[in-house]
């Protein structure tokens, strides 16, 4: 097994990869919701929002959402009726997450910090496993893939919104100086943190691009995979079915 990993354009080890995310979003974790609307001039909203019809979350069903921090996909399944359990790695996130649960009355979440690539879940536990925005923050994307398909059920289904590479002439080349130039000084004037937003924005190109996190998803044993581009691949809705 490889003993290097990537952090950003770095190349660290796992044990130091963790720890480092672990302080991106401790740092983070009170201006993350305003970063995302300031980065995404509020698109990922919208994304989110499609991202759970997709889900298609129905009363009862228990549903995980990992690195599900600050609430944003939970509160959008819960709505729907579904049972959630909110995880994440890092209780900072979580904490906000929770504060904001609390503001919006909302009792009914369950939340539990959690290592996506060794959750304490039992197995064929979930009806379906959501993920958005953090499986590229993972340390070994493939054990996370492994216990996501060990704690569904079968019949369970895969969820993952993650960011890509967008394949639309000149729209590419723009973001590119976008996300590189603009976005750690826009982490500087509102978090008060250009670092851990250029580890972001780094974070993003060393992801596999879609057909190969494709091929992971389906290495775990998923079937019936899919990818849906968003904005030419910008943004990826990636599914799978544990058959």
């Amino acid at each position: 097994m490889n003993d290097r990993v990537s952090f950003g354009y770095e190349e660290v080890s796992p044990e130091e990869k963790t720890e480092r995310v672990g302080a991106v979003f401790s740092q983070v974790a009170r201006k993350y919701d305003i970063m995302n609307d300031a980065m995404s001039a509020g698109m990922h909203r919208l994304w989110k929002d499609r991202f759970v019809r997709r889900v298609k979350p129905r009363p009862g069903e228990a549903i995980l959402d990992m690195a599900g921090g600050t609430g944003d996909i939970a509160f959008r399944l819960a709505a729907e009726g579904a049972e959630v359990t909110v995880s994440d790695i890092n209780q900072d996130m979580l904490d906000v997450g929770i504060e904001r649960a609390m503001q919006r009355g909302i009792d009914s979440l369950v939340w539990s910090r959690q290592n996506a690539e060794e959750l304490s879940f039992p197995a064929r536990f979930f009806d379906a496993y959501t993920i958005a925005f953090g499986i590229r923050n993972v340390t070994r994307i493939d054990l996370a893939l492994a216990e996501a398909f060990r704690v569904l059920k079968f019949g369970g289904r895969f969820f993952c919104l993650e960011f890509s590479t967008t394949e639309w002439p000149g729209f590419k080349e723009i973001y590119d100086l976008y996300s590189h130039k603009l976005v750690p000084q826009l982490g500087q004037a509102i978090a008060g943190d250009a670092d851990s937003y250029r580890y972001l924005v780094e974070s993003i190109r060393r992801f596999p691009p879609m057909p190969e996190f494709e091929a992971m998803i389906r290495h775990a044993g998923f079937t019936r995979t899919k990818v849906e581009p968003i904005l030419g691949g910008l943004v990826a809705i990636h599914s799978g079915w544990k058959i």
